[in-house]
């Protein structure tokens, strides 16, 4: 899931870049490498959020219960946060929308 919600994202930064390269060999090797960058940064982050629920899923089962427990509270109040910050403070709510288009 985390890869191709990182794709997804990613690929909104590419036509700009893709707009400068002129030689479709440089605009393929682009796409080659910064796909491949971005899979690679997918996989290490994601690995670096596991593994400390699979070192204490069986050593440590309460504190696993803990960071899981943790992990969806603190995930849950960051999406409201951001609902917050883009619907009420940038006016996505509103009749004029104030914030910085991306």
């Amino acid at each position: 899931m985390g890869l191709a919600d990182g794709l997804a994202g990613s690929l909104a930064v590419t036509p700009p870049v893709l707009g400068i390269i002129r030689d479709p060999r440089w605009a393929r090797v682009y796409l080659l490498v910064f796909g491949l960058g971005t899979v690679a940064g997918l996989t290490l982050i994601t690995a670096a959020v596991r593994v400390p629920f699979v070192y204490t899923l069986k050593r440590l089962a309460r504190v696993n219960r803990y960071l899981a427990t943790a992990s969806g509270v603190l995930s849950l109040a960051f999406r409201r946060f951001l609902a917050y910050q883009i619907g009420v403070v940038d006016g996505l709510f509103s009749h004029e929308p104030h914030g910085t288009p991306a």
